[in-house]
């Protein structure tokens, strides 16, 4: 019998939403959403993270300036319990797809240290 990788793939996906660490993040997302303060903060935080990654990716040099700020908005969002709690939700749910991705990859790997 011939196992279809995309429905199990889909599986995986519906299992993920049912999983304690996303619900968590569903939680921690909604609470900063219902904070004016703490949604604009994270909004600003997203955008200076977004800019530096698309620096970064088309080999433009990141400003000392850019670095300070986005430092200083990093050390300001972590001091915001709304979105301290959402960076721990976003920090679990990434460790577990972390764990998902080395038992999917273990054949390769395996493969290659055989």
């Amino acid at each position: 019998m011939s196992t279809n990788i995309y429905d199990t793939a889909n599986q995986l996906e519906r299992d993920l939403r049912e999983t304690d660490a996303y619900k968590a993040l569903q939680t921690a997302y909604a609470a900063v959403k219902e904070n004016p303060e703490s949604d604009d903060m994270f909004k600003e935080f997203q955008n200076i993270q977004i800019k530096l990654q698309q620096k970064q990716m088309s080999g433009e040099q990141i400003l000392e300036e850019e670095i300070k700020e986005a430092q200083e908005m990093a050390m300001k969002t972590g001091e915001n319990a709304t979105i301290k709690t959402l960076m721990e939700a976003e920090q679990a749910l990434s460790q577990l797809i972390d764990d998902i991705n080395r038992i999917i990859m273990s054949p390769i790997q395996e493969l290659y240290q055989g």
